[in-house]
């Protein structure tokens, strides 16, 4: 869907003109042909066009091109690689676009404190390849690692297939420097465990670009564990592998990484890879276990008897570190793989307490035959993320509607059973309604307050991750707190 913004409140040639006294030519981009490729990010659904995106390749640039858009109050959306999935990198047709993509320096790497600053626009898979010398690497491991950049690691506080034991971006970010819509440079967190003040530091992480604009950022690095290998557990029925998953997490271990992928996921994914995955099971698990050889030993033996406890028809393992690699290869390529079976997917992203992970199991696939939407469901299992990819054409008049109707239930399922509307991808454009479910106005309110105290005029990715309470009663949907109407805040809107 084309993004309808507010009327352009300054003209192009007029901005084009200052941002050319702070950039180069080669710097800015204004042609509709050139403005084309930054017009949505990974959730193509939503597309708009900027007035002008700026490349900038040193912070002084930076700091310019915000305080020039502070001083005429032009919007400003900041961009790493584009890979996001909820529309948070979204261009205003009023407002400028800031590519962080330049900045892909890795400018130290510490090895006596196992930690390394990195540019922004740093891939994540590079801070591994370039800790790799040293035996140490950088532990959250998203699917597109390839190709995303940490800057947006951090806005969207991403996650990966080993986030269950190793925690999210936020828990590997020792510290970050931030420009505020002002220019001011703000140095958040560091080397040091801790930090005096309030931990802004985790604020900042997960703001998608609402409160700064992140150019630096120091990461925890971890050796490499002396051992890593895989069970692959293949299930008969989707619901006794969600269980399987509280089974292992009850027992006290926490695996290196839990995920799951039921029957279409699995079919995809192995025709694509050739990952050696069963295609005729319900449901594939795949645990990793790491450490020590004699913890991991351990772990597995008593792992694959919780498998087989849990009804899994055929448990194996890893036989060499290339076949581990490739059973993770079909998890990570599991997105792509359902891009060849279907003309279009939407990749939902919800979690949800572990134990409720059969019944949502069980009424995605009631709400599939409902919708009569095809469902490929690929989970980080281990910490309840899930990510249904709803199977659609969206030629077919009204199927893209019904889609995202399917995927708003499927975040209000999770809502409902305790859990929330994002897990790693954010709330972007995507998830604004979901949010006024979720979220009471009084609780909203204190979210802009946030906002507002770093970026008091509104002009940092406006319109994005957290609803306004008229929004909210756009949608027609306004949390309910334990039976109560909803907080008389909303007349005032």
């Amino acid at each position: 869907m084309q993004v309808q913004s507010q009327p352009h409140s300054l003209p192009r040639d007029r901005l084009l003109e200052a941002l050319r006294r702070i950039l180069p030519e080669s710097a800015l981009r204004h042609t509709t042909e050139d403005l084309r490729p930054y017009e949505c990010d990974g959730l193509s659904a939503y597309r708009a066009l900027p007035l002008v995106v700026c490349l900038p390749d040193i912070i002084e640039q930076v700091q310019a091109v915000l305080r020039l858009c502070h001083e005429l109050q032009v919007p400003v959306v900041a961009r790493g690689a584009g890979t996001g999935l909820s529309g948070g990198a979204l261009p205003l047709e009023n407002g400028v676009l800031l590519s962080l993509a330049r900045f892909k320096r890795i400018i130290d790497i510490d090895l006596e404190n196992h930690v390394a600053r990195v540019e922004p626009g740093v891939r994540n898979l590079a801070i591994s390849q370039a800790a790799a010398p040293y035996g140490l690497y950088y532990a959250p491991d998203p699917s597109s690692q390839i190709a995303c950049s940490i800057g947006g690691n951090v806005a969207e506080n991403s996650g990966g297939v080993h986030c269950l034991k190793y925690g999210l971006t936020v828990h590997n970010v020792l510290g970050l420097k931030v420009l505020t819509i002002e220019g001011e440079l703000l140095e958040l967190g560091g080397k040091a465990l801790d930090a005096p003040g309030y931990d802004l530091l985790a604020l900042m992480s997960g703001s998608e670009g609402l409160l700064g604009v992140i150019i630096e950022i120091t990461v925890k690095l971890l050796p490499k564990p002396e051992r890593a290998q895989v069970l692959l557990a293949a299930f008969d029925d989707v619901v006794k592998a969600g269980e399987a998953v509280g089974n292992i997490i009850a027992a006290g271990i926490i695996p290196g990484g839990l995920e799951m992928m039921d029957t279409l996921a699995i079919r995809a994914a192995e025709d694509f890879v050739h990952a050696g995955y069963p295609v005729d099971a319900a449901a594939i698990l795949l645990c990793e276990l790491d450490g020590s050889n004699a913890e991991v030993s351990e772990e597995i033996a008593r792992v694959r008897e919780i498998l087989q406890g849990s009804g899994a028809t055929e448990v194996r393992s890893a036989r060499d570190e290339t076949e581990r690699l490739k059973f993770w290869a079909g998890r990570k390529a599991a997105f792509p793989a359902v891009g060849r079976i279907s003309p279009d997917y939407y990749c939902m992203d919800g979690t949800i307490p572990r134990a409720q992970l059969p019944r949502v199991l069980a009424e995605i696939a009631r709400m599939s035959a409902e919708y009569h939407l095809p469902v490929a469901n690929v989970f980080h299992a281990g910490d309840g993320n899930l990510h249904p990819l709803i199977l659609f054409d969206a030629n077919k008049p009204g199927e893209l509607a019904r889609t995202e109707e399917f995927g708003q239930r499927i975040l209000e399922l999770c809502v409902e059973v305790g859990g929330t509307v994002t897990g790693e991808h954010g709330v972007g454009m995507e998830k604004l309604a979901p949010m006024c479910s979720q979220f009471a106005p009084a609780e909203l309110e204190q979210f802009h307050a946030v906002k507002k105290a770093f970026d008091p005029d509104a002009l940092l990715n406006p319109g994005k991750a957290v609803p306004t309470l008229a929004r909210c009663a756009e949608f027609g949907a306004m949390h309910v707190h334990h039976g109560e109407l909803p907080f008389p805040e909303l007349e005032r809107f």
